[in-house]
Order: structure tokens, then sequence, then C-alpha cells
């Protein structure tokens, strides 16, 4: 069943956060010994925004195998029936899941099974929200097989504020559904891709939590 890999990403805060809380952290310090009361004010926001981005909390996985979780947190954008070209190669329902700067943005696997592939591929860096972003923007593929043999295939979309794409996997690793597997710094986009007999159970503008929320079930 490959390499498994137990889940060590379950700090309060995600550890690639801490280079980008500690510079105005201890800027914000310096600022109230030196009495720059409206700087430190405004720097310890700043600090505390960073500090809450960057939040890991707890999510209930549900226990039922046929369940396909949202692999990030954020609302649906579209619901479409595609043929895809690079992996499952065949026809496909697309999910895309937008992430603000608000949402948690720690990813989740959405099923069991054995990392069979993983693909990055450079690209721009335009609003994730955009249809284009999909094929342009740079982006981190994964493909899963689950222990029934059916292929999810989940991507990782940078935006135009998110600049670096985190993975923790590697292929050959069995990974169980609900696993933090990596992240995007800062707002971004999911894409998940199904089979196509799979019943979607959330609709377009619904709000989704990773690793929570069914998306939809396998047959």
């Amino acid at each position: 069943m490959g390499i498994k890999v137990k889940d060590r990403k379950n700090s309060l805060i995600i550890p690639e956060g801490i280079p980008f809380i500690i510079p105005p952290g201890a800027v914000t310090i310096v600022a109230f010994f030196c009495k720059a009361m409206g700087a430190a004010v405004l720097l310890f926001v700043v600090t505390a925004f960073v500090l809450w981005f960057f939040r890991n909390p707890e999510r209930k996985v549900p226990e039922d195998t046929r369940v396909v979780v949202s692999p990030a947190d954020g609302k649906v954008l579209k619901i479409e029936d595609v043929i895809e070209n690079e992996l499952v190669r065949g026809p496909c329902k697309k999910i895309s899941i937008f992430m603000s700067l608000f949402n948690v943005h720690v990813n989740r696997v959405p099923v069991s099974g054995t990392v069979m592939s993983i693909r990055y591929k450079k690209g721009k860096f335009l609003s994730a929200d955009l249809d284009k972003a999909s094929s342009l923007n740079e982006r981190n593929t994964i493909l899963v097989k689950t222990d029934e043999g059916r292929y999810i295939l989940t991507v990782q979309i940078a935006g135009i504020i998110a600049r670096r794409i985190v993975c923790w996997l590697k292929e050959g690793m069995y990974v169980k559904k609900g696993e933090r597997f990596g992240l995007i710094q800062f707002g971004s986009r999911l894409e998940l891709f199904l089979p196509f007999d799979t019943t979607i159970s959330v609709r377009v503008g619904d709000k989704v939590k990773a690793g929570e929320t069914p998306i939809g079930y396998l047959t």
C-alpha cells in the first residue's frame, strides 16, 4: 500500500509561517520599547494577522469511506464536467475552490490512498478567482489512487498574492483522508478532479472546510 506517513503538521501554527511571523513581531517589540506607540500598534496588528493566517485548526473527518472531503477552506467557484488529459486522462467532475486571505490555508487530502504522482509547474500569478488562472498560474498537481482503485486529482494553484506552494507529500506515500498535505501562501485556488460517476454534494457558492466538508460520494 505504499509508504505510510504520519501527520506531523498538527501544531497550532504551521511551521512555514514562522519566518513571516518573527520579523514583524520583533519590530513590534522594538517599536514598543522605543515608545513609538503608533507604529507599535500598527505592527502588532500586522503580526496578529500573519499569526492568524497560519492557523492550523483541527477538523472532524467523516468516517464514511465513500466520502471525498474538501481539500481546502473557501468558496466553491465552479462545478464542471471536463476531460482531464494529463494524469487521469478521461471524463471527470471538476470542483474549483477559491481561498481568500481570510480562509485557513492548510490543505488536506480528499481521500485515503497512495500518492501516485506529484507534478509541479511554474506559471503566472493571476488572481486565483479567474478562470484562466486554472491553466496559466503556477501549480502543483497530486494524483492519489484509493484502495479501491479510483483516481483523485488535486491541484494547488497560486494566486496574485500567493507566491509559494508548499507540499509535504512524496510519491509512494500512503495518505489518509483529512491529513494535512500542504498550503499556499497567501490567497489561492484548489481544484479537485473526481471520477465522472461521483455524486457531488456541494453547489456553486457553498462555503467548505478542508478535511471536513463532503464534496462528493464515490460509487
